[in-house]
Order: C-alpha cells, then sequence, then structure tokens
C-alpha cells in the first residue's frame, strides 16, 4: 500500500480522482470555501446528521459536486492525535468495500499546528483497518486498498512526521505478519531467513548464529529451552548502521519462543493455539528494524533475537534441572514454562560486548502483566529513571504507552534456590516483577529497560490477531535518542573494527 502526501484544498478534494474521501471535521468548524464537501460538511453540522462527538460519522454515496463515489465526514476534535487515530479507525469502519482501491485523507481542515501529528497517527491508522492477513488463508481477499493521498494544507511543514507515521506502518506491518503466522510457517529457521532478507535493505547488517555457535558462547541457558525440539535453534544479530563508526548502540533484545507448550510444564489445551505469539519480542524488533530502514535516523541498533521452540519431547529440560548461563550463573529450572527469560538472560549477556547506550529487552513474558496492566499498557521496567523516562514520553507521543513497574530488591528474594545461585521462578506473587529482577541479574551496570508486552502484542477473541505493539514506541524512542545525539555536544569517536557476532 502506497501512501501519498499531497497539499489539498477543499475545492482541491471535491475533483480529487479517488475511490472514496475520508474527511477529518474538527470542532472549529469546517473551513469556509465555495467547494462542495465543504458545503456538504456545514450542511451536516447545522442539521445535526454530523453529531459532535469523536469518531461520529456520516457516510454519503455520490454527493453532487464531488468526483469521489463515497465521501465519509468524520469527527476529529481538536486533532490531536489520539482524536485523530480514533476517527480514522471510526470511518474506516464504513469504507471496506472492496471496490476501494484509491482513497482520499483529507487533513487540511485541521488546525495547521496539528496536521503533523495527525499526519503521522493516521498512516498507520489507515493501515491497521485495512489490514488483512493472507499467508496462510488462500481464501481471504487481500486488502483491496493500494493507494492513500494524504491531503494537508503545507506538505513542507508535515513531511517530517508523514515519513515518521509510514516508517510505522512498514514496522507494525512486519511485526503483525511473523506474530500471525501459525508456528510452522514461523520456525526460527523462518525467522533467521526473514533477517536476512531485511539485511538486504541500505544501512542494515545481519549475521545468524546456530546450535554450535551458540554452544561455543556458552548460552547453557538457551540451548537449554532449545533441546526438547527438532527445530534448531537461531541466534539472530541486526546492526542498522547510521549513527558514527564505533558510536555506542542503542540495544534490542527480542524473545522469540515460536511456541510455547510450556515444556514439561506443559500448558492448559484450552488457547495453546495462541502460544505462536511467544515470538512478539523478536517480530518487534524485525518490525523495528524495518522501520529504521525507512526513517533512517542518525544513530547505531543492535538487535538480538534468541529464537526457538519450547517443546516436550524425550530430551526437553526438567524441572528440577540445573543449567549455566552464558554469565556463568546456574539457574535451577524450577517451571520449564518460564522460558522466556532462559533465552533473553543469554542475549543479555552477550549484548554487553556492545556497551550499549541503552538496552532495552522486549518480550511475551508473563501472563501477571496482563492481570496487571490488561491490553492498554505494556509493563516497563528499569532501575534507571532517564531510560525509563524516556521510554515512558515515547510512548505516550507514539499512542502505544506503558507503565513503569517497581523493581524493588526484596522481590528478588524468591528466586533464591537451594541448589543454583537462582531459580528461574518466584511464585504466583508479582510474577511479572520477579521475572524482570530474574533478567535484572544478567545485565550488571548497563543502562537497561525490560517491557512486559504480554497483554498489548496480542488480541484475543473475536479481532484475534497480532497488534504490531510496541514497534511505535521503539521506533519513536529510537528516533528521541539519534535527537539527543545529534543535541549533545560532539565527542571524538574511535575508529571501531567491525566485529563479527561470532567474535
Amino acid at each position: 500500500m502506497d501512501f501519498e502526501l499531497k497539499a489539498l484544498t477543499a475545492a482541491q478534494a471535491d475533483s480529487l480522482a479517488a475511490d472514496a474521501l475520508l474527511v477529518l471535521v474538527p470542532d472549529e468548524g469546517v473551513p469556509a470555501s465555495g467547494s462542495a464537501l465543504a458545503g456538504l460538511a456545514t450542511d451536516a453540522v447545522q442539521r445535526g446528521d454530523l453529531e459532535a462527538g469523536v469518531g461520529k460519522t456520516l457516510a454519503c454515496y455520490r454527493p453532487a459536486g464531488v468526483k469521489a463515489t463515497h465521501v465519509v465526514l468524520v469527527r476529529a476534535g481538536n486533532g490531536s492525535a489520539a482524536a485523530v487515530r480514533k476517527a480514522v479507525a471510526a470511518g474506516m469502519t464504513l469504507l471496506r468495500q472492496p471496490s476501494l482501491r484509491k482513497l482520499g485523507l483529507v487533513l487540511s481542515w485541521l488546525p495547521e499546528s496539528a496536521q503533523g501529528a495527525a499526519a503521522r497517527a493516521a498512516v498507520p491508522a489507515v493501515a491497521e483497518q485495512s489490514y488483512v492477513f493472507t499467508t496462510t488463508k488462500p481464501t481471504a481477499k487481500p486488502r483491496p486498498l493500494k493507494q492513500v493521498t494524504v491531503g494537508v494544507t503545507r506538505v513542507a511543514a508535515v513531511r517530517a512526521d508523514f515519513d515518521v507515521g509510514r516508517a510505522q506502518f512498514v514496522g507494525m506491518e512486519t511485526a503483525k505478519e511473523w506474530a500471525n503466522r501459525p508456528a510452522n510457517h514461523a520456525t526460527p529457521s523462518m525467522l533467521a531467513d526473514a533477517a536476512r532478507k531485511l539485511g538486504r535493505k541500505p544501512g542494515l547488517q545481519v549475521e545468524v548464529l546456530g546450535p554450535k555457535e551458540v554452544a561455543a558462547l556458552g548460552m547453557g541457558a538457551f540451548l537449554a529451552v532449545a533441546q526438547g525440539s527438532a527445530e534448531p535453534l537461531r541466534f539472530i544479530v541486526l546492526r542498522y548502521n547510521g549513527g558514527a563508526r564505533g558510536a555506542a548502540p542503542v540495544v534490542l533484545v527480542g524473545k522469540g519462543i515460536t511456541f510455547d507448550t510450556g515444556g514439561i510444564s506443559l500448558k492448559p489445551a484450552a488457547e495453546m493455539d495462541e502460544m505462536k505469539f511467544d515470538m512478539g519480542g523478536a517480530a518487534s524488533v524485525l518490525g523495528t528494524f524495518a522501520a529504521l530502514a525507512e526513517a533512517r535516523p542518525a544513530l547505531n541498533v543492535v538487535g538480538l533475537i534468541p529464537t526457538c521452540e519450547n517443546m516436550p519431547d524425550g530430551r526437553a529440560v526438567k524441572p528440577g534441572d540445573v543449567v549455566t548461563s552464558m554469565s556463568g550463573q546456574t539457574i535451577e529450572i524450577l517451571n520449564t514454562d518460564a522460558e522466556g527469560r532462559l533465552i533473553l538472560c543469554d542475549a543479555l549477556t552477550y549484548a554487553a560486548r556492545f556497551q550499549p547506550r541503552a538496552l532495552i529487552d522486549i518480550a511475551t513474558l508473563t501472563g501477571a502483566c496482563v492481570i496487571a496492566l490488561g491490553a492498554v499498557r505494556s509493563g516497563l521496567f528499569s532501575a534507571r529513571d532517564d531510560l525509563a523516562a524516556a521510554l515512558q514520553q515515547a510512548g505516550e507521543q507514539a499512542l502505544d504507552p506503558c507503565w513503569r513497574m517497581p523493581l524493588d530488591d526484596e522481590y528478588g528474594d524468591g528466586l533464591k534456590s537451594h541448589f543454583a545461585d537462582m531459580g528461574n521462578v518466584a511464585g504466583r506473587a508479582a510474577g511479572a516483577v520477579t521475572a524482570a529482577k530474574f533478567l535484572q541479574k544478567f545485565v550488571a551496570e548497563q543502562p537497561w529497560a525490560h517491557l512486559d508486552i504480554a497483554g498489548t502484542a496480542w488480541k484475543s477473541g473475536a479481532a484475534k490477531g497480532a497488534t504490531g505493539r510496541p514497534v511505535p514506541l521503539l521506533l519513536q524512542f529510537l528516533l528521541d535518542e539519534a535527537a539527543r545525539i545529534a543535541a549533545s555536544p560532539a565527542a571524538p569517536q574511535k575508529p571501531a573494527r567491525r566485529r563479527s557476532a561470532k567474535a
């Protein structure tokens, strides 16, 4: 689907060659104009046919003086990003006919100062409402919408925000594609192939490590999870080189359990099919790198994806087994269904070699986080106030919010073990926090944050499927980091010899 940004007055919108127009009408009223669209909207507001309230809609068929066959007027409140997203979602529900190939999205009636944020929110909102998963469903009709013209008052003033919105759309669709795929169509090897394909884009590099390389690195916790599956593990290392050579990167670590049976601690059968989304963290890292290739910010980013299945065959790790992590710390595996933290802990240890300016892991880690925060906000854990504040601010701006959770030392007491340096679970109480405390044992003094996306990366029920979160949050954080780097006093950079992931 292609998005085009265009200066568009009301009169020009009348004659726009499109199958449909989605026109956002602000509370402050319709601009004075002799256009047919302006007259239609003014009349609809005055008569009460277009009610007040964000998301209220009025659909019109072949209105006089307008070239488009369908016109949907939708209330957009004060034109804020949140209001625009809600308005676009409401309007798009009335535009799902198979004949819709070209859409005109008119934002030029909104306050000019709000049009940048509106474009940033509107582009992914249109994509989300028109998304169709077809990879394993041949009977599904692909998205008919091919071209969207976004109309604003001044293109130059909106271009940067529009480009961010478009990058976000690309990243979210990449994440949704892989999180939605059934596990037999998204194996660790397939994820690695997807990363290699992504690595062909300018500025990206990819290396993939297999079981032998992972064993040589001493990643005993990662190997333990993978040993019960016939599918071989993969450790994917992505690099985006947009900053100065040798400059410290932001490192993103995504949990990539492509299917989670629970292992020997087998999950209940109900809804186990949804455990294909347990690689939502990995999908979000792939999506973020797809977005980086579009947005091209001036910073360096490394993505680490440990990926495997958690299966219960005769070689599977057993409750009570003790394994040695890459850090040298030993772990008593009290519950094999707490496997995500085991593959993440070795990846977090590996991340230290990049000396990151920020280290963020992203994981569908605990059902406890779903109980705590539901599907609205991702759980955020960090001992660094500055990093936590930056992630929270990015989430609010990107309409992909998170909520900071505690990391008091006392929460780690339940991880004590008689037979190893730690256990991998600490009971039911505060399960999301104790999982984060486990991960914290592997980051030393690095500026680390953990995002638990178990409640936000996936929707169950009638609208079952991946959401693409937290790609918007991560992209915005990286754009903000690039801005912080650009604003900081220039520091001399050492020319760095490129290191292999196998080094």
